[in-house]
């Protein structure tokens, strides 16, 4: 063993254990209440160390630094209100589009992390890793146009990590994603386990859904380019464009072909580790290390409850978890390894307020820093060089859509037409229906009131745009020269 694995090894000032941050506590409540209560042993007073790894903070708590704070760019320090704040330059927001294996719940979705870079513009670059059950609904919520939703990491593939996909591409095109969209994962032992063959075969399932949607507007959008990458290699690059480079490496998750992630922005200097599922692995805590935030998966390791909220054997639960899962103490111990500016817990069952506590003492049995759970949804930090600040985003039961916006079918970099013209439909209604089903439509003037009776649409119109008139409608002027 080297000296440096033997320094490695060492306690540290931030390895005060919750057992003996209990045994501080009791010291606390003095001798008398001790004598009184069974099992409570009187402790020195000198046994309450718990010091706040940054530096002392007199009234600023014990697990906060000093840049855990919001800066002038956040409009509201309380909650995030998605289409008032634009990302500036050199920022980069994380917001935790579902946050749950199972069971969905109105708190929680499937596990989804949408990690985006700002440019000083409305629309920053979007990283999605992972899309699971229901995070779409949310990634509306929040304003994310849906033809811009692009670049989806996908960590393995169980479905609760890409249930959405299915679901949003043929809309994604439907709603003006007229370019392909861009899938990235991992291999598998053999070809069918594999990325490239999940996408072929949801395809097959959708062949009616995308046949339908071809008498629409849709371009390239229905397909998909996957970057299938191998899944036992370490640290290998499957993304690298305009200064943002993404890696991965394999985790232990029961079945091969399950991979974490690592986003570099080389830029701003900031980073991002999605672990995805998996068991508390070196590899992670190799390739993690230095991150700005670094966000596991979870469980909390109380079989016994388990069983007797449930109804299933114990060992059930520890047969699951020790297969598949990285417990809160292990996650802790991954933040101690990696030492990010802030750790973050996704991909967990909220277990109520009763088992808060218990949940973030198994995290805090090895990680004394920053920390919080990426959940309920939707959780949004901010990160900057200097400061970091986490809120939750305030969301509409109802919302809308984001507005169209012309540019979005623009390529990078391309100027702003006089005219857009809408693709033509493949496959239009008259080509791809049988006469007899458009005899069984009742006629229109039955149902119309006289004034407001209109001639149906059924043959494509060719649809052509102003873009600048659009936007003018709406407030926004665009330079002649953009």
């Amino acid at each position: 063993m080297t000296q440096d694995e033997t320094n490695q090894n060492k306690p540290t000032g931030n390895d005060q254990g919750r057992r003996n941050f209990l045994k501080g506590s009791a010291a606390a409540v003095g001798a008398g209440l001790a004598a009184s209560v069974p099992g409570m042993a009187s402790a020195a007073d000198s046994d309450c160390e718990m010091k706040n790894p940054y530096g002392a903070r007199p009234g600023g708590g014990i697990s906060l630094p000093d840049y855990y704070k919001p800066w002038p760019a956040i409009k509201n320090r309380n909650v995030f209100m998605p289409g008032t704040e634009i990302l500036p330059k050199n920022e980069m927001r994380i917001s935790f589009l579902g946050s749950t294996p199972w069971p969905p719940t109105r708190l929680q979705s499937g596990t989804s992390i949408l990690v985006e870079l700002g440019n000083g513009e409305s629309q920053p670059r979007r990283f999605f890793f992972d899309l699971g059950n229901g995070s779409i609904s949310n990634a509306i919520a929040m304003q994310v146009p849906a033809p811009l939703i692009n670049d989806i990491f996908i960590s393995h593939l169980h479905s609760d990590h890409f249930a959405d996909l299915p679901y949003m591409y043929p809309f994604r095109a439907f709603s003006g994603g007229y370019t392909p969209l861009r899938v990235y994962g991992p291999s598998g032992r053999t070809p069918e386990l594999g990325m490239k063959h999940m996408i072929k075969h949801m395809r097959e399932m959708n062949r009616w859904h995308e046949e339908n949607f071809n008498a629409c507007p849709i371009g390239d959008g229905m397909e998909i380019e996957v970057t299938e990458f191998d899944w036992k290699e370490e640290n290998g690059i499957c993304y690298d464009k305009d200064g943002v480079k993404v890696r991965h490496w394999p985790r232990s998750h029961v079945k091969d072909g399950a991979s974490a992630y690592r986003l570099d922005w080389e830029d701003a200097g900031l980073s991002f580790v999605w672990t995805g599922d998996g068991r508390p692995d070196e590899l992670s805590a190799k390739y993690g290390k230095g991150v700005d935030v670094f966000v596991s998966e979870g469980t909390i390791d109380v079989p016994s409850l388990s069983s007797m909220k449930l109804g299933a054997p114990a060992e059930l639960w520890e047969y699951t978890i020790d297969i598949f899962h990285t417990m809160y103490y292990a996650a802790g111990y991954l933040f101690k390894q990696t030492q990010p500016r802030m750790a973050a817990i996704c991909h967990y069952e909220y277990a109520g307020p009763a088992l808060e506590a218990e949940s973030t003492a198994e995290v805090r049995s090895n990680w004394d820093g920053l920390f919080m759970f990426g959940g309920p949804d939707v959780q949004v930090i901010n990160v900057t060089k200097d400061a970091i600040w986490s809120r939750e985003a305030l969301l509409p039961d109802g919302a809308a859509p984001a507005s169209m916006d012309p540019r979005w079918l623009l390529k990078p970099g391309e100027k702003l037409p006089a005219e857009i013209t809408l693709p033509t439909p493949r496959l239009p209604r008259e080509k791809q229906q049988e006469q007899f089903l458009r005899d069984l439509e009742i006629d229109p003037k039955l149902y119309y009131p006289p004034d407001a009776y209109r001639k149906p649409v059924q043959k494509w119109p060719g649809i052509k745009l102003n873009p600048r008139e659009m936007l003018e409608s709406r407030g926004i002027k665009v330079d002649e020269d953009k």
